[in-house]
């Protein structure tokens, strides 16, 4: 096992809700800044009146990753004071499966205790060997969770089956490299459809994008703003409002997908998406298909259009592509437009 697997979980904290009413951060190793600690209240459910009980959640503030198990303390157990309590990963790499495995073995292991003396073992333990393995608790082996398993978690073919032909506004924008929201009421659906989406750019592999539950918070705002382009969740239907943070707006419950005012003349669509667009949902409704499989079919169709977008690079100086050489090409202006821009996406563009 490649020792960096190790070295990508940051560390480990405990948050508890009281019998009082009360969430606190109780502790933490090895640390945890102050500004991510109040991130992570505010993600867990226990910091909300009613407590609506999110088992897992996860998500991203300033390029750390934040996986959240929740628990509600049962009879008999030895936490008398606790009614709830939540633990946190903090890590580098995008893997939701790996550390809700590992968070869940790591709840159990404070139900049974209530130290968190085994929770810190057990953390170091996989921090160093990679294993955490206890036959009361569970085990869990680093080894067993491919980051590729991550990527394909998420259903494309649920989201063309949702969107059909809309699919390819998503597309073009996540090509384009372009700011896209997400709403929905519940969390949970909204961690499904967002994980999803960076894998319709399957050749960029690039899940740093995503931002799958976000708060309008002015820290979590500003951290956004200072991504190029993103796949952002929100659970709070007041987001519509804030057209300064998208160029496309998905609503999910009522599969509606709008172009904000700003981005129509970028995102304007023409033959080619129409072709693409079909390639799309023609693969997608496939039965025989799986999702592994249509991913791989969308990327071919991707890699397409680039290697065509790069020969038309080479033809001008430092293989870069110029409003010039497009022009040239008598291409339909939706068309242009849009290699135009995924030519400064890829950053093949000559400035």
């Amino acid at each position: 096992m490649a020792l960096s697997e190790t070295q990508l979980m940051l560390s480990v904290g405990l948050i508890e809700k009281d019998l009082n009413g009360d969430t606190l951060w109780v502790w933490c190793y090895p640390s945890v800044s102050t500004e991510l600690r109040e991130v992570l209240l505010r993600k867990c459910c226990l910091t909300l009146d009613s407590i609506v009980l999110h088992t897992f959640v996860f998500g991203q503030h300033c390029r750390t990753w934040y996986y959240i198990s929740t628990v509600d303390v049962q009879e008999p157990t030895v936490l008398k004071k606790v009614t709830h309590f939540s633990i946190v990963i903090t890590a580098k790499d995008f893997n939701p499966e790996k550390y809700a495995a590992f968070t869940r073995v790591l709840c159990r292991m404070y139900t049974k205790h209530g130290s968190p003396v085994k929770m810190m073992e057990g953390y170091i333990s996989v921090l160093t060997k990679g294993i955490c393995q206890s036959d009361e608790n569970g085990s869990f082996l680093i080894k067993d969770y491919d980051v590729r398993n991550a990527y394909l978690s998420g259903s494309v073919k649920d989201v063309v089956s949702q969107f059909g032909m809309e699919t390819i506004i998503l597309y073009t924008a996540l090509m384009l490299k372009k700011r896209i929201i997400i709403y929905h009421p519940r969390v949970e659906a909204l961690l499904e459809f967002t994980r999803a989406l960076p894998a319709l750019t399957w050749h960029r592999k690039d899940w740093s994008i995503l931002h799958p539950y976000v708060h309008l918070e002015d820290r979590e705002l500003e951290n956004l703003r200072s991504c190029t382009g993103y796949v952002a969740g929100f659970v709070d239907p007041e987001v519509i409002n804030r057209s300064d943070l998208f160029d496309v707006f998905v609503n999910l419950p009522d599969s509606e997908i709008t172009i904000s005012q700003h981005a129509k003349e970028v995102m304007a669509m023409g033959k080619l998406h129409k072709e693409i667009g079909h390639f799309i949902v023609q693969s997608a409704e496939d039965n025989d298909r799986t999702d592994a499989q249509v991913i791989k079919d969308i990327s071919a169709k991707t890699k397409e259009i680039l290697t065509n977008l790069v020969s038309l690079a080479k033809e001008g100086e430092d293989a870069k592509l110029t409003l010039e050489t497009l022009k040239q090409r008598h291409f339909p202006p939706a068309t242009e437009n849009f290699l135009f821009h995924l030519a400064a996406a890829e950053q093949l563009l000559k400035i």
